[in-house]
């Protein structure tokens, strides 16, 4: 039995005839009804409803269609073959007025049908259907469904809507009525896909994790150093990030750490990242602290804190002699320490110290609590450079020894941008012997052109210098009590002379390149 919508107001009731010539009315009652459909076609237009034939819609025969993309189409879903001549009927009636979605999908903006052809071959297809339904004898006029939402009309179920899908975006248009495929996600990591195998699954975390500004080369870094990682959800990974987070690892150090340590997005807030805090936070680890110390030591998950952690800090306590109540200094110093080999390193510099020069286990321990880093110092690259150059300058292992202990960071320091032009403003400048540097190890540490330099040359401006050795006390205060002890001045008077002497520098550095 042939059926015919009309999407309309329920202004004609439902009517059913077995046949013609059953009824000596029906025909003349088929005219009278074909008139009134008529009627309310025109009507329908004047209103903005369309009237639809599922006859005139041939895609009705195609109840398994599929998208591009694999997903099943409604039947009444608008088709992408661009050679299907009908690919526009949802807008069909040359008198209607077309709707055309905004960006927001929330407003419509009309403007006139001008497809007279369309509206032409869709009312053509309606009359051959009423003839055919004459000719049957039996007919059936099904009520079209109304839906009211959010102030405009769609017409229900058998009508096509638009959804925000995967496969469509609304925002942008194709002619009239046809919506422009959206841009697959997969295009956002062309590079990505064309070096790694890229799996679809992955797209969620990699967008979660470009929030932290990591690109397609890092997502490569990460793909080489530990695969899985890319594969956890991206649920599971904010839960994981969003907790370090909280214990005060810094937004910009997220991706630094995902960087050299991909692993830790698979780490579980409950069985790892929490009782790896808790033994921080044991350590004496001020909780201001606890996300410098992961961020600079991420691995430190990576090993169990049980069979590993807690056994060299146990370590450092017995074996080295560092005291409990200074192991938070010294992690906080040095975050490394709780993952490298503790004993290698420990028992080597220890030996060469003791050997080289004559140090005592006590000045060791000292100078790994105030700088637990020379325990990851080269020796032939750190250590003996240094040594050798204080020893020509004239130091013996004794004044040596002196000056690593107060001043263990020496052996950090630059020889060509920092010991030496030190050494020498120190004794051509200020005409100091190098046996000064003993008292006054601090020397060393201070910046040359912001602090050395600018209080020198200000003393002798105001002519306030002392005659004979400058005295390297005067660099030790701060700038506010170096003006009041010494110069007498307004900071501000100091602070203009330094930004001038430094802009001055600047100049001549700059001539000496040209």
């Amino acid at each position: 039995m042939a059926a015919f919508y009309l999407y309309t107001f329920n202004l004609i009731p439902h009517s059913h005839s077995s046949s013609a010539s059953s009824n000596p009315d029906s025909l003349s009652n088929l005219n009278s009804i074909s008139a009134k459909i008529d009627k309310r076609r025109s009507s329908c237009r004047t209103s903005g409803f369309t009237v639809l034939s599922t006859h005139s819609n041939p895609r009705i025969l195609k109840s398994n269609r599929r998208s591009r993309y694999g997903q099943v189409l409604s039947p009444y879903d608008t088709d992408d073959n661009a050679g299907d001549e009908d690919g526009d009927w949802f807008f069909d009636d040359e008198d209607s007025e077309t709707e055309e979605f905004d960006a927001d999908r929330k407003k419509f903006k009309s403007q006139k049908g001008n497809d007279t052809r369309q509206g032409s071959r869709r009312r053509l297809e309606e009359d051959q259907s009423i003839r055919s339904l004459k000719s049957e004898g039996s007919f059936n006029i099904s009520k079209g469904e109304l839906d009211v939402k959010n102030g405009k009309n769609t017409i229900g179920s058998s009508y096509h809507t638009f959804n925000k899908s995967e496969d469509y975006d609304s925002s942008e248009m194709h002619g009239i009525g046809k919506l422009k495929p959206r841009k697959s996600t997969e295009n956002k990591y062309c590079r990505l896909s064309e070096e790694i195998d890229l799996d679809e699954k992955w797209f969620p975390l990699l967008d979660y994790l470009s929030t932290f500004g990591l690109k397609e080369s890092h997502f490569i870094q990460m793909y080489e150093r530990h695969m899985p990682s890319l594969q956890i959800n991206a649920c599971s990974a904010q839960e994981r990030l969003e907790y370090l987070s909280s214990v005060g690892v810094k937004h910009r150090d997220i991706k630094r750490i995902i960087l050299r340590q991909p692993q830790i997005l698979e780490y579980t807030v409950e069985n790892n990242l929490k009782s790896h805090v808790a033994f921080l936070v044991g350590l004496g680890i001020p909780d201001s602290r606890i996300g410098h110390v992961i961020a600079a030591a991420p691995s430190l998950f990576s090993y169990s804190v049980e069979n590993s952690l807690k056994p060299t800090v146990r370590y450092l306590i017995e074996e080295v002699g560092i005291k409990k109540n200074d192991l938070g200094k010294v992690v906080q110093l040095s975050p490394q320490i709780l993952v490298q080999r503790i004993d290698n390193s420990w028992n080597t510099r220890y030996s060469f110290l003791s050997r080289e020069l004559g140090a005592p286990r006590d000045s060791i321990v000292k100078m790994v609590t105030k700088h637990p880093q020379l325990l990851h110092y080269s020796i032939e690259d750190g250590f003996l450079p240094r040594i050798n150059f204080l020893r020509s300058i004239g130091m013996r292992n004794s004044d040596i020894l002196k000056v690593l202990t107060n001043l263990t960071q020496v052996l950090s320091l630059s020889l060509e941008d920092n010991l030496k032009p030190k050494y020498m403003y120190l004794v051509n400048e200020l005409r100091n012997e190098v046996h000064s540097l003993t008292k006054y190890p601090m020397y060393l540490s201070l910046s040359l052109d912001q602090r050395i330099r600018p209080r020198h040359r200000f003393l002798v401006s105001l002519k306030k210098a002392p005659k004979g050795p400058f005295p390297l006390s005067s660099f030790v205060p701060t700038d506010e009590c170096f003006c009041q002890q010494w110069a007498g001045t307004s900071l501000d008077s100091y602070l203009a002379f330094r930004q001038r002497l430094l802009l001055k520098d600047f100049a001549k550095k700059y001539e000496k390149r040209r």
